[in-house]
């Protein structure tokens, strides 16, 4: 018998898994970004004065911060928290910022980048409301 209280439970959601690994990825990419960007400078295509406002050490700062704190939220959004789908998605789309800024530096890599950032953007977006990672 239907129980006018009753609600179908949610389940879990396939997009918000692969959106959870993919930021745990993104996370650790941007940290090893960081690190790059820190102790081999060389390793870009350009200059630090050559990059759009920053140099490569707060550009390290910057990913380091950045792919810690992604890291953290994948997980969070693997745990099915509410709370970090909306981060997710806000700290996916200023790395895909970051990447714009960084892509004299690192061509390639940040467009592929940009790119999974949509994606991690979508899988927590097109998720229904109530469902888990």
């Amino acid at each position: 018998m239907m129980n006018a209280y009753y609600t179908e439970p949610a389940g879990r959601s396939g997009w918000l898994g692969f959106a959870g690994m993919l930021g745990v990825i993104l996370g650790f990419f941007h940290v090893i970004q960081g690190i790059i960007a820190f102790f081999r400078q060389e390793y870009y295509l350009t200059s630090g004065g050559q990059l759009l406002v920053l140099d490569y050490t707060t550009w390290g700062w910057i990913w380091l911060i950045l792919g810690l704190v992604q890291v953290a939220v994948a997980l969070g959004i693997l745990a099915g928290k509410i709370w970090a789908r909306w981060l997710g998605a806000i700290f996916a789309a200023l790395a895909m910022i970051g990447q714009f800024a960084f892509l004299s530096a690192y061509p390639v890599y940040s467009v592929i980048s940009i790119a999974l950032c949509v994606l991690v953007i979508y899988g927590l977006i097109a998720a229904p409301r109530q469902a888990t990672g």
